[in-house]
C-alpha cells in the first residue's frame, strides 16, 4: 500500500486569476482539491514545501494527505503549473479518490545489484528502455517504485516487465506483450588505425613535391 505524504495547506476564499495572483503576491501557491463528486476546496500552500515534494521522484504517483484546518484530504497531484522562467510552482491541482478509483499512473523503475551483474562487470552498459512504467491501480496500492534486479545478467540479456514483481491488483497498461525495461548492451569500442596517426611514405613524397 502506498504511504501517504503529509502536506499542510490553508483555505483561500476566492477563485479566479486575480485571486490567485493575490495569493502569489502573499508568498504562497494557490491550489484546488476536487473530485469524488464533492465541492472543490480552494487552498494555498507554502512554496518551499511544495517545491520539495515536486522535485522528489514520482510526485504524481504519491498519495498526499493535505491538512486544511481541521480537515484532512487524501489526494493525488494531477497537475502542477510552473513559472516559465523561474520554474517554481505557481498552481497545483489535487484530486480526491475513493476505494473504487483506478488510475493510470507512471511509476519509476529502480535498478539494484549492479555490482552483481556480470555483464556490467565485464564492461557492458545498462541501456534503460523505460525509466518509468505506466500502471493501472488504485491510488492506495501505488508502489513507491518498481524494482529491477540486475543480478546474474550477462551482456545481451534483457529485463522484461514479467521479471518485475507487481503488487496484487496492479497491472501495466500494456498487456499484449512482455515489453522490455532494460538491456545489458555490449561496450562500444573505438579503435584508431595506425594509418590515422602516421603518414605513409607516398604521402610524404607527394607533400615534398608540392
Amino acid at each position: 500500500m502506498a504511504q501517504a505524504h503529509p502536506l499542510k495547506a490553508e483555505l483561500r476564499e476566492r477563485a479566479g486569476k486575480g485571486a490567485a495572483r493575490a495569493v502569489r503576491r502573499a508568498g504562497r501557491v494557490p491550489g484546488v482539491i476536487y473530485g469524488n463528486k464533492l465541492e472543490p476546496v480552494l487552498i494555498s500552500l507554502d512554496p518551499v514545501d511544495l517545491h520539495k515534494e515536486y522535485h522528489k521522484p514520482g510526485f504524481f504517483a504519491h498519495v498526499y494527505e493535505v491538512a486544511v484546518g481541521d480537515e484532512t484530504y487524501k489526494v493525488l497531484a494531477r497537475d502542477l503549473q510552473t513559472h516559465p522562467v523561474k520554474d517554481h510552482p505557481i498552481h497545483v491541482d489535487f484530486m480526491r479518490f475513493s476505494a473504487k478509483t483506478r488510475l493510470a499512473i507512471e511509476v519509476v523503475v529502480e535498478f539494484i545489484n549492479e555490482e552483481k551483474c556480470p555483464g556490467l562487470i565485464e564492461g557492458g552498459v545498462l541501456n534503460v528502455v523505460r525509466h518509468e512504467v505506466e500502471l493501472i491501480c488504485s491510488p492506495d496500492n501505488i508502489p513507491e517504485s518498481l524494482i529491477a534486479d540486475l543480478s546474474g545478467l550477462d551482456i545481451g540479456d534483457s529485463i522484461h516487465i514479467s521479471a518485475i514483481s507487481l503488487p496484487e491488483g496492479v497491472e501495466p497498461t500494456i498487456t499484449d506483450r512482455d515489453f522490455t525495461i532494460a538491456t545489458i548492451a555490449a561496450p562500444t569500442v573505438f579503435t584508431e588505425s595506425a594509418d590515422d596517426g602516421e603518414e605513409g611514405e607516398d604521402d610524404k613524397k607527394e607533400k615534398s613535391e608540392e
